[in-house]
């Protein structure tokens, strides 16, 4: 694959036949180096209809379904720009929220066993069914309009949790009667579970503060304990993206379209079928925002009873989803833009409209999960951020989940993670050993490739005290 380098951290394939954008990638030249396979997907989502600006990339590039996970894309919907499930991905709104706990990390430290005992008894993980909240099937609709907001409403959480959380807790326009019986029936017995692969809730400590007047706004401080949750909308989301590959599969043709990969299926987004995903998908995103809704509060159980203090949100975002937003494109005015973010965080500056009004100042919070074995970080947006406002969403695998198993064995690393201070509670080895720190990029590299870049800013590192692994 042939590529320049633009400036630092930003790389352009530029366009050849069948691309209707350039591609730009977001990384410093080792990062690319690991990637370049992906820029293949790169390539192919910059063919699909009505795509404005380029295909991106972030830093933590890596193989997915049809985009690449790190993706970004914006179609314009009023000149028949697409939607496409593969640039959202299976697993619907995955995303993270961060809160903050009312003890400094000395404080938690007598009682961190008894803390970590009690989040993994209480955290249900998994491939499988079981959660925190066992619905019935006209609650779970409810649910999936009204995602957090109905959950809080119902006694789990409170009022301030909705507005530090993404869009105050839930999607607009969401349809529930575009989410199929298969569908809903897999996310019936699962709300209120972390699911299993990479995601955990983890216990952590903010070990370094880059900006204090931006880290005091968003609640953090130095040497405080926090609780990181990164989980998704389970099978019901898995369900929503297939079943809506499969009609847009179909619907192609109908629409003249073609696409190098058959996983990058689309339709127009202001097509039935396109509407329909977007509709679905929606009701997906509120499941997911309500699945961490529900964690969230059984860990606040869990630290009540253990250390007296409770948990405060910082901020829930998603970094699987698309949006209709308005974005200016080449200098002109605000369109009507389908922005695709598939393992890319929203990053919006200061001053936005979307933002509450107690951040409005300072910027999103953007929240960047790393390995249990390092970091995560807290970023903040900026003003003029490329890609649509999106940056990085975590460290980005670079071994198989097979790969990985086999350069370690669970109960090893349990062993060596341990002696590195971190207590750990794993559903079993083999999971442990899936995620081992080994299989991901470093994560401080990728935050400092996406700073340098111009995507955001660093606001906090947080190393990990105790973590639940799915």
């Amino acid at each position: 694959m042939e590529y320049v380098q633009e400036r630092p951290y930003r790389f352009r394939v530029d366009q050849r036949d069948g691309m209707r954008a350039p591609g730009v990638v977001f990384a410093s030249p080792g990062l690319l180096r690991d990637a370049e396979k992906s820029l293949e997907q790169v390539v192919n989502v910059a063919s699909l209809p009505g795509i404005v600006g380029a295909s991106y990339a972030m830093p933590d590039i890596h193989w997915g379904y049809g985009f690449p996970i790190g993706g970004v894309a914006a179609t314009d919907v009023a000149e028949g720009g697409v939607i496409s499930p593969g640039g959202v991905g299976f697993d619907i709104s995955c995303g993270v929220r961060l809160l903050t706990a009312d003890d400094d990390a000395r404080s938690l430290a007598p009682v961190l066993p008894a803390v970590m005992d009690g989040l993994g008894a209480a955290i249900p993980r998994g491939a499988g069914p079981g959660g925190v909240w066992k619905l019935g099937r006209a609650e779970l609709d409810a649910l999936l309009d009204g995602g957090s907001r109905y959950a809080v409403g119902r006694g789990h959480g409170v009022e301030r949790d909705l507005s530090r959380c993404e869009d105050g807790g839930a999607v607009a326009d969401a349809d529930v009667e575009q989410v199929s019986e298969r569908a809903r029936e897999r996310g019936l017995a699962q709300v209120g579970s972390l699911g299993s692969a990479n995601h955990f809730l983890e216990v952590q400590q903010v070990a370094e503060v880059y900006d204090e007047n931006v880290a005091a706004a968003f609640g953090l401080a130095r040497d405080q304990v926090c609780v990181m949750i990164h989980c998704g909308s389970r099978g019901l989301g898995h369900q929503i993206c297939t079943d809506h590959v499969r009609a847009m599969d179909a619907a192609m043709a109908r629409y003249g379209i073609q696409v190098p990969d058959r996983q990058l299926a689309c339709t127009p987004a202001d097509s039935p079928e396109g509407r329909a995903y977007l509709g679905a998908m929606a009701a997906a995103a509120n499941y997911g925002r309500a699945n961490r809704q529900l964690l969230a509060e059984a860990a606040r159980r869990v630290f009540r009873r253990e250390t007296g203090g409770g948990l405060t949100l910082v901020y829930d975002v998603s970094h699987n989803l698309a949006k209709i937003e308005e974005h200016a494109v080449d200098g002109g005015g605000p369109r009507r833009l389908c922005v695709h973010r598939k393992g890319a965080t929203r990053a919006f500056p200061p001053g936005h409209p979307e933002l509450p009004e107690d951040l409005r100042d300072v910027g999103q919070p953007v929240l960047i999960p790393g390995t249990m074995g390092t970091a995560s970080y807290v970023l903040a947006g900026v003003a003029r951020g490329d890609a649509f406002h999106s940056t990085c969403h975590g460290a980005g695998r670079s071994l198989s989940r097979h790969q990985a198993a086999r350069t370690i064995g669970g109960k090893q690393l349990r062993a060596r993670l341990e002696a590195e201070g971190i207590a750990v509670r794993p559903l079993s080895p083999r999971s442990l050993a899936e995620e081992t720190p080994e299989a991901y990029k470093d994560v401080d590299e990728v935050v400092e490739a996406s700073e340098g870049a111009g995507l955001c800013r660093k606001v906090a590192r947080l190393v990990p005290l105790g973590v639940v692994k799915g």
